[in-house]
């Protein structure tokens, strides 16, 4: 492990859609919860380009070293700068079994707060990523995009690497995705765009199923609107800032199963 690094256990909630990156390749933003029950934001992480034994999956327990502050200027107060190579998953994914207890029981520790309480920390702390509880789910608004990387980055998918094979495939979605919600001090409705990596696979693989991009659009929706966030959903927003503003974007979804008063108590 590099000098300076302290290795740290940290369970991954949140992995965003692939970016590509000039330095990296290309980017996931990766954040997860210590053992001390604090968030911590990972980047950068370039992690399709990880070796196997290092990719890890959302709900993992994994050990990595990481740098008493963030990438650069980031000076978020979750940010740390890992060492990729220090990355060493500690076993299996936490299950959903038994109400998604195991899970359950870390992030239900958190601390929940609105989405203007959030704002209000960024502004005093740099706080830049927490639990949002909605009090209502309004819509999922999809917007078309165009589909296209800008023109720098689609220059890196057609050269190669000095050392190494050559960039990944990695498609832009023709569209992005909007979370409509209510907090418990909204005096109107907040507009998220969610950046899960989940959803952005779900369009891909739905788009190769229905040979359709508008219909993939519209299966997301149905499962993140009517499913993520029925009525028997207990749903939480993962949320974080978009670096480097006060800008706050849905980056996971939680959606264990409502529990009963009966099975609250025994929780």
């Amino acid at each position: 492990m590099r000098d300076g690094y302290e290795p740290t256990k940290i369970l991954i909630t949140v992995m965003t859609y692939p970016h590509p990156s000039a330095s990296h390749k290309e980017l996931v933003c990766t954040a997860g919860v210590t053992e001390a029950g604090e968030w911590v934001r990972l980047y950068p992480v370039d992690y399709r380009y990880r070796l196997p034994e290092q990719k890890f999956r959302k709900y993992q327990w994994i050990e990595v070293g990481l740098s008493p502050h963030g990438h650069k200027n980031d000076r978020r107060k979750e940010s740390r700068k890992p060492d990729l190579r220090s990355i060493r998953i500690l076993g299996p994914p936490l299950p959903t079994t038994d109400m998604w207890r195991e899970r359950r029981q870390i992030i239900d520790a958190l601390p929940h707060r609105t989405l203007n309480e959030y704002k209000e920390l960024y502004h005093t702390e740099q706080v830049s990523l927490g639990v949002v509880r909605p009090t209502r789910v309004c819509d999922l608004v999809i917007r078309e995009d165009t589909g296209k990387w800008k023109p720098k980055w689609r220059s890196l998918f057609k050269q190669g690497w000095l050392f190494g094979d050559g960039p990944k495939p990695l498609r832009k979605l023709p569209y992005t995705f909007h979370y409509v919600f209510e907090c418990e001090d909204s005096k109107e409705p907040h507009t998220a765009m969610i950046e899960d990596w989940e959803l952005g696979a779900l369009f891909l693989k739905e788009s190769e199923r229905l040979g359709s991009d508008a219909d993939a659009a519209q299966s997301v929706k149905r499962k993140f609107l009517n499913e993520v966030c029925s009525g028997q959903r207990d749903t939480r927003f993962f949320v974080g800032t978009h670096f480097p503003y006060n800008t706050w974007l849905v980056v996971g979804v939680f959606w264990p199963p409502r529990l009963t008063h009966q099975q609250d108590t025994l929780f």
